[in-house]
């Protein structure tokens, strides 16, 4: 599907954490007709050991761009009501890349659910016979037992080890490069994006026998929906732990001592977020002018909170909603189309002149 190729690359360095140039067209022509050493040369942004296994798993890079739409989907999702909303993933690499590198809490969680999301789309591959270089999960053959009694390994369990050592190859291959304190960092956080799609791997069965009866059972291993990854590693992004580099440079100390240590499950980082209220490229930010605010909420997309004090403008709209559904005898549910009247509250702009000036 060569159609596809174009948002794969484009979105490919995002993964690996790198703001990079446009690409011009006739470049995805020749990557989209050429060899895979053609085509993995000229992806900018990657490290010879990426370009090696570009080069060796061509295939995977189409998974890997599945990977990308997954986490950049699951991102948007968790912020949607806060006033960082991960949409700098849409308005350019370059904005993105100044907020990963504030190694702030926004930065660990975009390392860990992008390098999740790679896990997640290789390991799917596998199991969906698209690379040559694995399918089920091989260890998963013969008789087991657990709490309800024997069973058989049957069917294609997902090879969530192959994934995670794919990704972890191809992911942290730029950040092994380093020694320094980001680069460790991001070595945490990726390894803690690609336990946390394991921590959801969860066991199916089918019973076999009369009526069901469940004389036999054969199970395998399946990957749940990612929106579980999405879940914990919001949960993770909540209780994130600042940190500060030990004595010898190897590792992590907690900034405040009444935090516990950091375990390989949660988050870490350094600097504190910057609020993001204004639009201030040199962070990131887009600012929350003209974002939707909820008037009645009391959270993070609260108009108070969200406006950052600014106040927020009304406006009145219609528009088309199904009303009056009713349930038909068998088996169909017919609504009505209503014109419903709501106001939508928007942020207001910054007025100050020093808030004019950082934009």
């Amino acid at each position: 599907n060569m159609n596809f190729l174009p948002g794969i690359w484009w979105s490919l360095p995002l993964i690996l954490v790198w703001a990079t140039p446009p690409v011009t067209s006739s470049w995805w022509y020749m990557g989209a007709v050429g060899s895979s050493r053609v085509m993995c040369d000229n992806v900018p942004g990657l490290v010879s050991r990426q370009r090696q296994l570009c080069r060796r798993h061509p295939e995977a890079m189409l998974s890997i761009g599945r990977g990308v739409a997954a986490w950049t989907a699951e991102c948007q999702h968790q912020f949607r009501r806060h006033r960082w909303d991960c949409n700098a993933l849409e308005r350019g690499q370059r904005l993105l890349g100044r907020v990963l590198l504030r190694s702030s809490r926004e930065s660990a969680f975009v390392h860990a659910i992008s390098s999740a999301g790679v896990v997640f789309a290789i390991t799917r591959a596998c199991s969906q016979g698209e690379l040559k270089s694995c399918s089920c999960d091989p260890k998963k053959k013969g008789s087991a037992k657990d709490s309800k009694g024997h069973f058989d390994w049957g069917g294609c369990s997902d090879n969530i080890d192959y994934g995670i050592k794919f990704a972890r190859a191809f992911v942290d291959a730029k950040e092994r490069k380093g020694k320094d304190a980001r680069a460790l960092m991001n070595l945490h956080n990726n390894r803690a994006g690609r336990k946390a799609v394991k921590r959801f791997l969860k066991q199916e069965c089918k019973c076999h026998g009369v009526s069901g009866s469940c004389t036999l059972r054969t199970c395998w291993l399946a990957m749940a929906d990612f929106r579980r990854t999405g879940d914990y590693l919001w949960k993770k992004y909540n209780g994130a732990i600042q940190v500060v580099m030990n004595q010898d440079g190897t590792g992590f100390t907690v900034a405040n001592k009444k935090f516990k240590k950091p375990t390989k499950n949660d988050l870490v980082y350094f600097e504190s977020s910057p609020d993001y209220c204004i639009r201030d490229r040199d962070v990131g930010s887009l600012g929350t002018a003209g974002r939707v605010c909820n008037q009645t909420s009391r959270g993070m997309d609260s108009c108070e909170v969200m406006c950052c004090g600014r106040g927020y403008d009304t406006a009145r709209v219609s528009r088309m909603t199904k009303c009056e559904c009713k349930f038909h005898w068998c088996c169909a549910v017919r609504c009505q189309d209503c014109l419903e009247v709501v106001d939508i509250h928007t942020c207001k702009a910054p007025k100050s002149p020093a808030w004019m000036a950082r934009t």
